[in-house]
């Protein structure tokens, strides 16, 4: 008799925890519900977007693009340095950036260019000019953000081989993993930017 007690004391238990666990799941769902921007706009921010703007303006880039860009590259994170010495939210090259500066007569301190391109206002004017650069030569996003990272040579390369298509219509074919990933990344949140702060 105490045993078949102790059976319904412990289903009985088992039950008010089931109750308790579904409640707690009903609740996160609702709250998920109700704020699912903001949550989103948690995690895709609008950082530095006084500077974004500015030059986004500028160099006729779109906002969203660019903010997508500097997640992939930074996640915003302005002291960013990469192994490879990419530098800043926009992870600009050295060289890159003074080739860039020097053909748009952007001021760059070459004395002490790192410090220089770790400055937020810098960094994405050169950054989005850049971009800007390769939107223009390739007349699509896909490829000029595979340019972006893997460099105007390769992605010459890649074309000139009929590796990927100028139009950008085969990306699944960018041989680098890296540069395949990078694209469909930016690409996939230049769209939950546009929905997020556009719609």
């Amino acid at each position: 008799m105490k045993n078949r007690g102790e059976i319904i004391l412990k289903k009985l238990l088992l039950n008010k925890k089931l109750i308790a666990i579904g409640i707690v799941i009903v609740i996160i769902a609702i709250f998920v519900l109700l704020f699912k921007d903001n949550i989103m706009k948690m995690i895709y921010p609008k950082k530095y977007e006084e500077y974004v703007s500015i030059y986004a303006d500028k160099y006729q880039v779109g906002e969203n693009l660019i903010f997508a860009l500097i997640k992939a590259e930074s996640n915003f994170n302005k002291d960013s340095v990469s192994n490879k010495g990419a530098i800043g939210l926009m992870q600009l090259m050295e060289e890159t950036a003074i080739d860039v500066a020097n053909k748009n007569n952007i001021e760059l301190d070459k004395e002490n260019i790192r410090e220089d391109l770790l400055k937020v206002d810098k960094n994405i004017d050169i950054g989005t000019k850049y971009l800007s650069m390769m939107l223009e030569r390739y007349g699509n996003i896909e490829i000029a953000l595979a340019a972006y990272n893997a460099g105007i040579g390769t992605v010459d390369n890649w074309i000139e081989k009929g590796i990927i298509n100028s139009d950008g219509s085969n990306i699944e074919n960018i041989p680098y993993k890296e540069t395949n990933i990078y694209v469909r990344k930016i690409l996939r949140d230049y769209k939950i930017y546009s929905s997020l702060y556009e719609g």
